[in-house]
């Protein structure tokens, strides 16, 4: 290989994680209990959120089933809570390819990782409390992906949900805004290539787009021909 420093070389990763957030995602089983599943494929905007579950996921079940759940962002002191979630499933049956990834079912998540349920105001999924950031949501759309590789077709999700109330705690709010989250404050758990990564104590460089007011940007939040629950959110002071 050329000792070039611009010199790229074709590589074939099975995983292709280049650095998103975790989510711990609450959704409702059969019985009316939260299950709680950690993810880290999801992004945001305006008020809709894309997640990429695998169809075989209690998670993906519940939320097709029951249009509804919370997406809850641990930061990244909560290494520990995600730890002892990251191989479990909901479902009492499943793959050999997940057992051989050393999967196990359990019945109780809240139990086995600790953590504690907060009711919805919205939804019927619990949030949870130790996360200092939870998302309210229903389900817009599903769609399988990979529909033009008969063997590889409905593997993997893409989940469209609409953000219906957000909550975080105050500690995380920007001084003199009411309804603004201060970066500087935010310390979300990102996940890279299978391994668990923070931000550093401060950001690279200021943004020209920090300069733009975010109330600018809230005419794409509600719809005017469909009124859902949260949408007064522009009447929110977080008093």
């Amino acid at each position: 290989m050329s000792g070039d420093s611009t010199t790229h070389s074709i590589i074939s990763p099975a995983i292709l994680y280049w650095g998103t957030p975790v989510v711990l995602i609450s959704s409702e089983n059969e019985d009316g209990t939260t299950n709680i599943a950690p993810m880290s494929s999801a992004w945001w905007l305006t008020n809709s959120c894309m997640l990429g579950l695998g169809s075989e996921s209690k998670t993906t079940e519940n939320l097709l089933r029951t249009g509804q759940c919370v997406l809850n962002l641990p930061n990244d002191a909560m290494v520990g809570f995600v730890n002892k979630l990251a191989d479990t499933t909901g479902l009492k049956t499943f793959s050999e390819a997940r057992r051989k990834r050393n999967y196990t079912y359990v019945a109780d998540k809240w139990a086995r990782a600790g953590l504690h349920r907060q009711t919805s105001e919205l939804v019927r999924p619990c949030r949870i409390q130790e996360c200092l950031v939870q998302m309210e949501c229903e389900v817009v759309h599903s769609h399988p992906l990979r529909k033009d590789e008969p063997d590889r077709a409905g593997l993997i999700m893409a989940i469209e949900v609409r953000v219906l109330r957000v909550h975080v705690r105050d500690e995380l709010r920007m001084d003199g805004y009411p309804n603004r989250v201060d970066p500087d404050k935010w310390r979300p758990l990102i996940m890279m290539f299978q391994e668990f990564y923070g931000l550093g104590s401060e950001k690279v460089a200021e943004s020209v787009l920090g300069r733009i007011s975010e109330e600018k940007y809230r005419f794409m939040m509600a719809s005017g021909a469909r009124k859902l629950p949260g949408d007064d959110g522009d009447h929110i002071t977080g008093k």
